[in-house]
């Protein structure tokens, strides 16, 4: 099993994009109350970067986690 400070720092990233992802949602929503058209498109495509990087820190520790655990059940017990 990974050590404790990997399952910290997975948990981490997890954290914090799960975060942005909000924030970035809330930006997005918020962007189409815009009345000035060039402060709408700087808006949404921010926020829309900001969404598309925080669901890959979402999945790259479901991914890592998905690897750990599929590594260590194919492997035989060394008791």
């Amino acid at each position: 099993m990974g050590s404790g400070l990997w399952w910290g720092k997975m948990i981490l990233i997890a954290l914090f994009s799960l975060f942005f992802l909000i924030f970035g949602v809330e930006n997005l929503v918020g962007a189409f109350h815009l009345r000035n058209p060039l402060e709408f498109i700087m808006y949404f495509f921010s926020s829309s970067l900001m969404i598309l990087v925080s669901i890959v820190g979402i999945l790259y520790p479901a991914f890592q986690v998905h690897a750990l655990l599929s590594l260590e059940k194919n492997q035989p017990d060394e008791k």
